[in-house]
């Protein structure tokens, strides 16, 4: 059965509805960075998606080609993340999408180095005849977080925000949100397939022990 990150890793992929504290290791992404409201038509975060997904699905179809990658074990493509901010804000202003700053990310399985993304990007490029240089290596080192499972629409995700701002505060903790730890979602929904009220995503925010 091919190896999956949400079922193997439930403490990093489903959390409860109740904000709780975590450190997460270090993990390695398909990045691609950008700026803008990622509901716009024809807009940079649209491109991304496409851009993640070509690589994601080359590396994992890798095994039926010449280029085998040592260590290949098969897996389910882990779900699409994000980490996002806004220059000159603390947190995350909702009303304001057009502001966001945002790097998009794939996690890549731990047998894929960073000359193996070289190769798989080129081998993107080459397959699909696109552009894949917006593509990235990112690593990432996560740390100490608080974090919740949001059910519902993005926009109210505040709400949820608020309570785990809340928690963190009552364990001694603070934000930390800065130009290297960010406001961070993970999307384990199908936006084209799932009812507003019935998306579920986790969201996690850097925090520190407070001084």
């Amino acid at each position: 059965m091919p190896f999956d990150f949400k079922k193997e890793y439930k403490e990093f992929y489903l959390p409860p509805r109740e904000p709780g504290i975590i450190t997460i290791p270090p993990a390695n992404y398909i990045a691609v960075r950008g700026k803008g409201d990622p509901n716009a038509e024809d807009g940079e975060y649209k491109e991304a998606i496409g851009l993640l997904y070509g690589i994601a699905f080359t590396i994992k179809m890798s095994y039926k080609g010449e280029h085998q990658i040592p260590g290949y074990f098969s897996y389910v493509v882990p779900p699409l993340e994000g980490f996002w901010w806004q220059n000159g804000v603390e947190g995350v202003d909702y009303t304001h999408k057009e502001n966001f700053e945002w790097i998009s990310v794939i996690r890549l399985p731990d047998f894929v180095t960073e000359e193996e993304f070289i190769w798989a990007r080129e081998e993107a490029t080459r397959k699909k005849k696109t552009d894949f240089s917006k593509a990235e290596f990112f690593h990432y080192e996560e740390g100490l977080c608080v974090q919740c499972m949001h059910i519902g629409p993005y926009d109210d995700e505040p709400a949820t925000v608020g309570l785990m701002h809340r928690y963190m505060q009552e364990q001694g903790c603070e934000l930390d949100i800065t130009d290297k730890r960010y406001h961070h979602e993970i999307y384990l929904s199908d936006v084209r397939k799932t009812a507003p009220e019935k998306l579920k995503t986790v969201i996690r925010h850097p925090i520190r022990k407070t001084e």
